[in-house]
Parts: structure tokens; sequence; C-alpha cells
């Protein structure tokens, strides 16, 4: 579901409204048909992500008098994997990280981790999405919110996505909801308010032997409209879209067994620009 609030040219909201979507909660693309049974089931707009970590090593030194040689040639510099973020955040709250700087690059951190929280499994549970949506939109967004993504998670949309009433999966399967950002940029920003989008790949499914709703991945960017409150920064509202996607590439599609272990051994993380 996609809250929608009206915004002037710098991001001040101008009134909050909330749209419903008809049964997809975040607004995004449905999924295709797996069977005449399911030709109704969507997929959640906040198709949640994983991303393979990409190494880099250095090209090797050179002839000056500077590069490195014996034991230590070839080996990459500590900056190279150093982060990029004058002020990572060193705190959280209720589990999301929290107190970002008020800067640009900390508007950007802020809308990375949104994005990460929002997209997790933790929105299919009542008490953990009310704690999310509370914790990370305005107080003003957020009352507006809380009612309408009760109705949206509902019993019977839960259960379209394999997962019973209180947002479990069955004995035996892992219901896979992630978002990992792969970048962001600035769209707009002033000292008190800002518009950040997010590019992300996103995975959500169930992994199980007998599951007729695999995990599947999708490309999209989510752009939040962000306000300067109580100390951090807070979404009033956010849009997505589909894409940019890369063209698919050739590897194999993992068992449900490998997907399960990989979401059990494989964490997230805490971004920082």
């Amino acid at each position: 579901m996609t809250p929608g609030d009206e915004h002037d040219d710098y991001g001040e909201p101008t009134g909050t409204r909330v749209r419903l979507p008809e049964s997809d909660p975040y607004g995004g693309a449905r999924r295709p048909a797996r069977s005449s049974s399911r030709s109704l089931v969507t997929v959640v707009g906040v198709v949640v992500l994983l991303i393979a970590a990409i190494a880099f090593a250095n090209r090797g030194g050179d002839d000056s008098p500077s590069a490195t040689t014996g034991e230590d040639a070839g080996k990459p510099e500590t900056t190279s994997t150093a982060a990029t973020g004058r002020e990572p955040v060193k705190t959280k709250k209720a589990g999301i990280p929290a107190g970002f700087a008020r800067s640009r690059q900390g508007v950007q951190s802020a809308a990375a981790n949104y994005a990460v929280a929002l997209g997790s499994t933790g929105m299919f549970r009542k008490d953990s999405r009310h704690t999310l949506v509370d914790t990370i939109y305005t107080t003003t967004a957020a009352s507006s919110l809380q009612s309408a993504m009760d109705q949206a998670y509902s019993a019977d949309f839960l259960a379209k996505m394999g997962l019973d009433a209180e947002g479990d999966a069955p004995t035996g399967n892992t219901f896979v909801s992630r978002v990992v950002p792969v970048g962001t940029t600035v769209q707009a920003y002033s000292d008190n308010t800002a518009k950040v989008a997010v590019w992300y790949l996103g995975l959500i499914g169930m992994s199980g032997t007998n599951s007729t709703d695999p995990v599947t991945s999708s490309w999209k960017t989510w752009t939040f409209d962000l306000s300067w409150a109580d100390g951090d920064w807070k979404i009033t509202a956010d849009t997505q879209k589909g894409g940019p996607a890369p063209v698919p590439g050739d590897d194999q599609a993992a068992t449900s067994d490998e997907i399960s272990k990989a979401i059990e051994e494989y964490g997230g993380f805490t971004y920082a620009r």
C-alpha cells in the first residue's frame, strides 16, 4: 500500500490522502498466474530483495616509487573497502537504524534503510507492522496508514500469500520478503524536507517443497518524501514504480531448500551513503 501525501516543490506536505490498492498493499505489479486457482494472487509491491555482493580487487601495483612490492603486492588498499559515509548510523530504534545525519548523505541512508524495513516479513504481522510504521513515518502519516494497512493485510490476503492469519508460513516452509537497495539518489533537498529515490532488487515468495508460489525477484524504484521530525528523517509519503531491470542472466534457479538455507544464513545490512 502506498501512502500518498500531496507536497509542494520542496516536499512540504499540503494535505494527506491514503489510497488503498485493490488487493496489493504496496501497489506492486501482479505476479504471473501459476495456476487458475492462484490467478488473483498479487505480489506485495514492496517486493523484498536479495542482491549478490560484488567483490572488488585492486589491479596490482605500478612502476612508480609508491607502488607496493613484496608480500603486500596486489593487496587492495584499506580505503577501497571503507564506507563512503562520513557520519555512519550507530543507533537503532525498534530494531531499525535511526539517528541519521541532517544532510543529503543522511537522508539517503534513511531512505535505503527504511526501504529494507518496509520490505521485510515484519510487514505481514500486525504488531511488528504497527511498530515499523510508527517508527519510520511521521506521526500524521502513520495515523492515517495504520487502519488502511490492517485492512489491506487481511486474513484473506495473507492466505493468498500462503500465510496464516498471524502472518506465519506453514511448517516446513520459509516465507521470503526482502528489499536490497542497489543505489539512491536525491531528487530534492532542504534542511527540513527531501525526496529520495531508492533503486532496489526485491525477493518475495514461499520457499518450500510443496509451494506453488516460489520465490521470484523483481527490480523497482521506491521514492520517498521525507521530513525532519523529532531529530530524525521520517517518511511523509512514498510511491513505487517498476524497473529499471537489467537483462536476466543465465543463472540456474536454486532449489527451495537452497533458498530457505540462504535466507536463514545471510542476514541483511545497515545502509550508509
